[in-house]
């Protein structure tokens, strides 16, 4: 499952984040699940994690171990048509190059 299209025009770390957080739902998942779900550096997923959470887009708890959750507001809406629909390469670079 991915994020709600309107939060896919971040940088594409901050989006590879929300999708990974979003698919594990309730659960969450710590930085070091996140470092390996994501291909980026440690320094990109920190930076990303700080921008996602400085727009309040995650939560984090730290009760036994630090986990991270995408907000409600990330979620897609399952009754919503084509919101789990992935854009291929075209869209993308139609999408970015504003065509």
């Amino acid at each position: 499952m991915a994020a709600k299209p309107e939060y896919r025009d971040r940088p594409d770390v901050e989006v590879a984040l929300l999708d990974a957080l979003v698919d594990r739902g309730d659960e969450g998942m710590t930085v070091l699940e996140l470092r390996a779900a994501v291909d980026a550096d440690i320094d990109a997923v920190e930076e990303a994690l700080s921008a996602l959470k400085e727009d309040s887009l995650i939560t984090v708890e730290s009760k036994e171990r630090v986990r991270v959750y995408a907000h409600d507001r990330v979620f897609p809406d399952p009754d919503a048509p084509n919101q789990d629909r992935r854009e291929g390469l075209v869209d993308t670079l139609r999408d970015r190059l504003g065509l």
